[in-house]
Order: C-alpha cells, then sequence, then structure tokens
C-alpha cells in the first residue's frame, strides 16, 4: 500500500514517549506530578456548562450552518471591537473545532507546493506539520531569550525569498510565554507589508497576560495589516472549554470564505451545544476568568523564582500564557546514577524515571536546550514537583 507523501513527511511528537511512559506509572499507582498538561486545571465555569444544557434542553442539537452560528458569530464581532478595537462583519468570521482546525483551515486556504510560511523557534508543536501537510515549507527563525524570544527584524530579513508566502506569530507566545507589544508587532506589520506576506496571528492566550501589561492584536496597526492578517483564536485557554473544541478565526472575506468551504467538505459544523456555550462565554460574566488569571500569576511568580534559585538551571519570567521555558543547557552532558544526559528528550526521560516529574523535551519546540513547565496545574503540584526537579538537578555530575 502507497501512502500520501505528504502524510508521511509528518512527524510523530517526540512527546508521545513521555506522555506514554507518565500514564503508565500513574496507572501503576505511582505519583507522578505532570507539567506538561496545556490546558487549565479548573473546570468550564457554570454559567457556561448551564447554557449548554439548555441548548440540550431546547433541542438545538442539529446541523448548524457550517462555519458556525449567526448568533456566536455576532458575539466574536463584538468581542473583537470591545476588546482589540477591530470591526468585522460576519461574513469576516468562520468558527471551527477549536483553534487548531482554523489553523490547518487556513494553511490549506493558502499554501501551493514550495510556498514558505516564517515559524519562530521555538514554535508550538503543530505549527510545521500542518504547514508541511499542505505541502509547505516550515521556514524556521531561531530567537533568544536575551530577546524574550521575540523575532529579530534583522533575522527575518535573512530568510526571505521568492516563495515567502505568510509569517506566523503567537502572542502570548507557547511554550515561551512571550509578548509581543505595540512597537513589535508595527515593526513586523511594516516587514509584512514591504514583503506582501500574509500574517496569521495566533492569539488563543490573549486573556492569560500578566503584569499589567495590554494584549494588542496586530492587526489593529493599520489598515494594510488589518487587510493582510487573519487572526487565530479561541475559548480553551480563557475559559477552560478544551474539550469543547471551539475556535474562530478573523479576516479578509475572500479567505474565510475559502476556510468555510473547506471546512464544509472535512468536518462540517462545530457541536452546535458547543456554540451556544460559547456565546454565553463571550457575552456573560467575566468573573471567573479573571479568578483563574490570578491563580495562574501566582503560579508563575513561585516557578520562575524556584527554578532561577536552582543552580544549573534558569528561566525568563513568561509574561503570558501559561508556561515557563526552563534552560537546561548547563546540565546536559552531566550524569546521573552514571547515566548522560544527552539531549532534552534523554532528560526528560530520566526526570520522569527517576523522580517521577513529567516534563515536556525542548525538542518538542526545536530547542534541545530547554523543557517546557506548565503551571496549569495547582500550586501544590508545582511545588511538590519543583522539589523534586531540583532533587533531580543537584544529584548530577
Amino acid at each position: 500500500m502507497k501512502f500520501s507523501n505528504l502524510s508521511l513527511q509528518l512527524e510523530p511528537s517526540i512527546t508521545l514517549e513521555i506522555t506514554a511512559k507518565a500514564k503508565a506509572a500513574k496507572e501503576m499507582g505511582k505519583d507522578v506530578i505532570s507539567f506538561g498538561a496545556g490546558e487549565p486545571d479548573f473546570n468550564t465555569p457554570d454559567n457556561i456548562i448551564d447554557a449548554a444544557i439548555e441548548a440540550m434542553k431546547k433541542g438545538l442539537t442539529k446541523y448548524t450552518p457550517a462555519s458556525g452560528i449567526l448568533q456566536l458569530k455576532e458575539a466574536i464581532c463584538k468581542k473583537l471591537s470591545k476588546d482589540n478595537n477591530l470591526t468585522y462583519s460576519t461574513s469576516q468570521i468562520i468558527v471551527s473545532t477549536g483553534a487548531k482546525q482554523c489553523l490547518s483551515n487556513v494553511f490549506q486556504a493558502i499554501i501551493n507546493p514550495g510556498d514558505e510560511v516564517i515559524v519562530p523557534v521555538p514554535y508550538w508543536i503543530s505549527y510545521p506539520e500542518l504547514i508541511k501537510l499542505y505541502g509547505g515549507v516550515p521556514v524556521y527563525v531561531n530567537t533568544s531569550a536575551d530577546n524574550n524570544f521575540k523575532y529579530e527584524i534583522s533575522d527575518l530579513e535573512k530568510v526571505i525569498t521568492d516563495n515567502t508566502k505568510a509569517i506566523l506569530i503567537n502572542s502570548p507566545n507557547n511554550p515561551t510565554g512571550t509578548v509581543y507589544d505595540y512597537e513589535d508587532l508595527k515593526a513586523i506589520a511594516k516587514f509584512a507589508k514591504k514583503h506582501d506576506l500574509l500574517i496569521i496571528s495566533d492569539e488563543i492566550y490573549e486573556k492569560l497576560i500578566y503584569d499589567d501589561l495590554k494584549h494588542v492584536s496586530i492587526a489593529s496597526i493599520s489598515e494594510d495589516a488589518y487587510n493582510r492578517t487573519i487572526i487565530i483564536n479561541g475559548l480553551s485557554k480563557t475559559y477552560a472549554m478544551t474539550g469543547w473544541r471551539i475556535g474562530y478565526a478573523a479576516g479578509p472575506q475572500g479567505l474565510i470564505k475559502i476556510m468555510s468551504s473547506i471546512q464544509s467538505h472535512t468536518t462540517s459544523n462545530p457541536t452546535s451545544v458547543c456554540q451556544y456555550a460559547a456565546i454565553e462565554a463571550l457575552t456573560g460574566p467575566q468573573d471567573k476568568v479573571e479568578f483563574m488569571i490570578e491563580q495562574f500569576k501566582l503560579r508563575r511568580d513561585y516557578m520562575v523564582e524556584k527554578i532561577n534559585s536552582i543552580k544549573g538551571i534558569s528561566c525568563v519570567k513568561p509574561k503570558g500564557a501559561f508556561y515557563v521555558m526552563v534552560n537546561v543547557k548547563d546540565i546536559l552532558n552531566k550524569k546521573i546514577d552514571g547515566e548522560p544526559i544527552a539531549n532534552s528528550l534523554n532528560l526528560a526521560n530520566l526526570l520522569l524515571e527517576k523522580y517521577l516529574v513529567a516534563v515536556v523535551p525542548g525538542a518538542a519546540f526545536g530547542d534541545d536546550n530547554y523543557i517546557r513547565l506548565s503551571y496549569a496545574t495547582s500550586m501544590e503540584n508545582i511545588k511538590k514537583g519543583l522539589d523534586r526537579l531540583e532533587k533531580f538537578v543537584s544529584s548530577l555530575i
């Protein structure tokens, strides 16, 4: 049997081995502390759950328009106007089965074989695979902790070719927690205009931002930026709705139309009752969101202080999302119980095996000098897990 050449290019997640081992250890009754979670540990707020139940009771369980119900699109337009100072019509909005499907739709809509998309390193693991899936070429631009993992325009200029189609930004960022400010985005918008690039702006962590910083959408920078930007967002992170699978995109009407056509022939509509719950999430009380953000900030502050107190590892204080990238470069090639730590995947395996702590190796994000820890878990787990990490590091020779 011959398989698709494009599908054969996809790299399996290198975290599957760690995930499987952690799950097996837990099933054996071992006290595994996991820092891998990319989802809030809080439950979905009650008002959102109640809205879904009410929708079911009303019989709103049938097919909807493939690109989402009008009422939800209207709520999204109001949200974008209120929070981001952006004006969109409902014809410029698509609702999908999570933000990941929005990304899949947009890459499928814009990429022709050989088209290049600029991707920052470290990157979220699915960006390059989705680009490759539709015949595109991810072009990696390394970022540095010295610049808070932000693009440098000089580095962007070095990778431009006749095949460059789009640039991807993710702010707040997974896995680094980086937040781009107005001036950063202004420079990127100018760069995109100069080279006539589409801007794909993943803003899924928009609300999870700290230290009195304000999220800025690059689409709000200028009329030109607005016309060349496709915003990717959703409800998973902000409203603890990861399993509900509701994401949305806003952008040029022509592009949204193509994405909607693609979706109509693949998954069709997002789950009906989840769409009605999403209306309540966007338009209802936001106090639970504010509470979650406060808790994430407390956890972040503790995690950063603790990590930077451990000799041999360090981290930059993230400004958003709920992840910390831990620099482990200085402990690579050291040994534990006679076993050498060759790379971040090896480190993650040994940390789980020896101290029952699960982390995501930096190699999953394109940078082997790091591991990623999520603080979307309880403070109790954070304290216990970081104490174990400290013992692990101190035992290295």
